[in-house]
């Protein structure tokens, strides 16, 4: 009965966030406390739940903070200067262009919030893509692969959902995993480039005239020596202000340029005490987002306004992962997960246990692309890690496993992110998967390839 209530549960929970008949909060929140009814727990799944929700509160804490520090950052001019050299650096040369964009959407993406990347990215470089002739599908093949890549770091989504699935701490998932990371990012430049260069010959040699571009008229682009107009293809005219395509407002009231050298070192010594792993994630960013706080935003109205900026996407994320803990505890409190684990212990053959982790990375691929990281993490996860460790694989292994299919996942048409990339570069889904697809399957494959050879991930 309870292998039966428990996969209920999981196409339940599947079947309201893939229809989009409820948010995952109210599915995660409602779906288990029914079935947890269901299957005899009466007022014991207010333990369950509670216990679930003290296990996961180190991970709101991390989210909540890593979101505000980010944030900050971007809002006080942290990239400003990234964005102004990236585009002084490609302005004639489209495989400059298009590894930059990669460059920049790896950068951007550190704030974990993959709109924002996108925004930032398509606001900043689209008009030169259009001016250069560059097709904008390379934009976003590029800022997908780069975005999906860096989801994986710990207040990103997948990470945290992961660990908050298995009750583990999220650095010990992604803290081993960055050498995988950085491999598919070298492995997403590598693309940049490639594509880069097609471009190059495909368009020929460009000659940017930047005389114009002070006086606000957006410059020429000439080919074969024969100007191709001042206010750029497709009728952009971003010259402006003496701007050159600037994506990120220069007037803004946030910004903090003397404040520049200390927000970069404070955010270089961030990421290194993170990756050292000395200090738990949560309290690491607490500390920073606190100092970032307070010597940007010394008034107090200041630093309530810099929150309040964040705010939606602080309560949706952590607004998940606590209505998380109430799926979490149910499974557990009322034994579902163990017996449907055992259950898949006695169908799954034998020999293919011991290989649950890599076959865990591999069905993560398509899994995440089809259904969302909400119904994989929290539906699916759970029940192929409970038969894992019957094979003596731990949780934490399964998890690391878990995350190298964000590449591909990060593609699907169920992330609103993605779709917001497309439209604002005015690119079709369907063009964009005909370049992207296979390129993040290599992405991935290539983080599960090497998470394996490092022995994060066990193989056999």
């Amino acid at each position: 009965m309870l292998v039966i209530l428990g996969f209920l549960m999981v196409a339940a929970f599947m079947f309201l966030i893939l229809t989009k008949r409820a948010t995952p909060v109210v599915a995660l929140t409602l779906v288990p406390v029914i079935f947890g009814l269901l299957a005899g727990a009466g007022l014991g799944i207010g333990d369950m739940i509670t216990d679930g929700i003290k296990s996961l509160a180190p991970t709101a804490a991390l989210l909540f903070f890593a979101i505000i520090f980010f944030g900050i950052m971007i809002d006080v001019g942290l990239f400003d200067p990234l964005v102004r050299g990236i585009l002084r650096l490609v302005r004639n040369d489209p495989m400059k262009l298009v590894v930059g964009t990669a460059i920049l959407a790896m950068v951007v993406s550190l704030d974990g919030d993959g709109s924002t990347t996108f925004i930032i990215v398509t606001s900043a470089l689209l008009p030169l893509y259009l001016k250069l002739g560059v097709s904008p599908v390379i934009l976003t093949v590029v800022a997908g692969l780069a975005n999906g890549t860096m989801n994986i770091i710990p207040w990103g989504g997948p990470t945290v959902r992961a660990a908050s699935a298995l009750g583990i701490s999220p650095s010990d998932v992604f803290v081993p995993m960055v050498p995988s990371m950085i491999v598919g990012l070298i492995i997403v430049l590598l693309f940049a480039v490639h594509l880069g260069i097609m471009e190059r010959r495909r368009i020929g040699k460009l000659i940017y005239e930047p005389e114009l571009v002070a006086s606000g008229g957006g410059g020429s682009i000439r080919k074969g020596g024969k100007a191709t107009g001042g206010a750029g293809t497709g009728g952009s005219d971003n010259g402006e202000s003496g701007q050159f395509f600037d994506g990120l407002d220069p007037n803004r009231d946030t910004l903090r340029p003397k404040l520049l050298w200390f927000n970069a070192a404070l955010t270089v010594i961030l990421l290194v005490i993170l990756v050292m792993d000395i200090l738990p994630i949560p309290v690491l960013f607490m500390i920073a987002a606190s100092i970032a706080l307070t010597v940007n935003f010394p008034k107090v109205k200041e630093q309530g306004d810099a929150i309040a900026r964040h705010s939606s996407s602080i309560v949706s994320v952590v607004a998940m992962v606590l209505a998380a803990a109430i799926l979490t505890g149910v499974f557990q409190g009322t034994g579902m997960v163990e017996a449907m684990a055992e259950w898949l212990l006695n169908v799954i053959p034998s020999g293919m246990g011991p290989y649950l982790a890599v076959i865990t990375g591999i069905l993560s691929i398509p899994l995440t692309f089809f259904m969302t990281n909400d119904a994989f993490y929290f539906g699916i996860l759970p029940v192929l890690t409970e038969t894992a460790s019957k094979y003596g694989i731990d949780p934490v292994e399964m998890a690391r496993a878990s995350i190298t299919g964000q590449p591909v996942h990060l593609q699907s048409p169920l992330v609103p992110a993605i779709l917001l990339l497309v439209t604002l570069a005015g690119v079709s889904l369907a063009d964009h998967h005909k370049k992207v697809l296979w390129r993040a399957v290599v992405v991935s494959l290539a983080m599960l390839a090497v998470g394996i050879v490092l022995g994060q991930i066990p193989f056999g």
